[in-house]
Order: structure tokens, then sequence, then C-alpha cells
């Protein structure tokens, strides 16, 4: 059950909201207006500091930014 990330057209606010089924009809909260637009949700890693980068053959980026420009594996900040 995904939680997907929505903006209003008519009042601009954003907000979170669980949605069984893509094809719901999603209504802003704050307004009740069904012009809402889902947003392209982000996430974020965090990798520890000191950690240990995967082997170079693990990695997906191998060649890249892995490990050893000191970004950490695969171009994630440490």
């Amino acid at each position: 059950m995904p939680i997907y990330e929505y903006k209003c057209a008519k009042c601009g606010a954003e907000f979170e909201k669980l949605v069984l089924n893509v094809s719901t009809k999603v209504e802003c909260g704050n307004c009740g207006s069904k012009r809402v637009e889902r947003q392209l949700s982000v996430f974020a890693a965090k990798v520890e500091s000191g950690s240990s980068c995967p082997a170079e053959s693990s990695c997906p980026a191998a060649g890249s930014h892995c490990c050893s420009a000191g970004g950490g594996c695969c171009g994630i900040p440490q």
C-alpha cells in the first residue's frame, strides 16, 4: 500500500495519502479540490561516516565515482 505525495492545483497544499488503487480519486484535505497532482517522490539514504564500501565489482556504478572519489559507495555522499 503505497503512500503518494500530492500537490493541490487550487490552493498549493502539499500532502501525502495512502492509496490502495492508483485510480482512486484523491481530494485536497485543505480545500477539498479534486485538482491534485501526484508528485515525484524521493527518498534519502545515509552512509555512516567511516563505513566501508562493498567490493567494486558489486557496485552498480563501478568505474564512475564509486568509493575512489571519497563520495561513498556509488556516489552516495558520506
